[in-house]
């Protein structure tokens, strides 16, 4: 799998597309398609049939289409900012994500 610079629960900046200069958080994640879905933005229409059994009612509802991860930039915790994201390795030998910035660790 290639290696990402975002993982899920991250709060990210968008660098491009119709959302450009919006943040949220990522919900999911498609390492294998580069792509990440985001709360709030990339909307797109989703004609959807009427489902009485399911209680899903029919029509063109919004969802939340994926962003590719080149488009998408990590926002610190601490300096509040989108950063580029660096990696360290912990005293105990686990490799964290750190900010480019301040040097916060991204990680728990």
């Amino acid at each position: 799998m290639p290696s990402v610079h975002i993982k899920k629960n991250d709060q990210v900046y968008v660098l491009s597309g119709k959302d450009r200069g919006k943040t949220g958080k990522v919900l999911r994640l498609f390492r294998e398609k580069n792509r990440a879905v985001v709360e709030g933005l990339n909307f797109i229409q989703k004609h959807t049939r009427a489902n009485p059994q399911k209680n899903i009612k029919g029509g063109i509802l919004p969802k939340e289409a994926s962003i590719h991860i080149s488009n998408l930039m990590v926002v610190c915790k601490r300096c509040n900012e989108r950063t580029r994201v660096g990696s360290s390795t912990m005293q105990d030998g686990r490799k964290v994500r750190v900010c480019k910035s301040c040097n916060e660790l991204l990680d728990e």
